[in-house]
């Protein structure tokens, strides 16, 4: 992975909300994988060609 990726991964991860960082520790099945499923739908928008950070244009 290269420091690009990494970066906006860190931002994603920096900026990602208390509930999905609460429920990624859940003992829920259920509530664990929806969690994971929504972080990984925010990396991956992030990392999308022409998406860009809030704040960057």
């Amino acid at each position: 992975m290269n420091d690009t990726n990494s970066a906006i991964i860190l931002r994603v991860l920096e900026r990602a909300p208390q509930w999905v960082r609460h429920d990624l520790g859940a003992k829920d099945e259920a509530i664990r994988t929806r969690a994971e499923e929504t972080l990984a739908a925010m990396i991956a928008s992030a990392l999308e060609p022409g998406t860009s950070e809030p704040g960057e244009a």
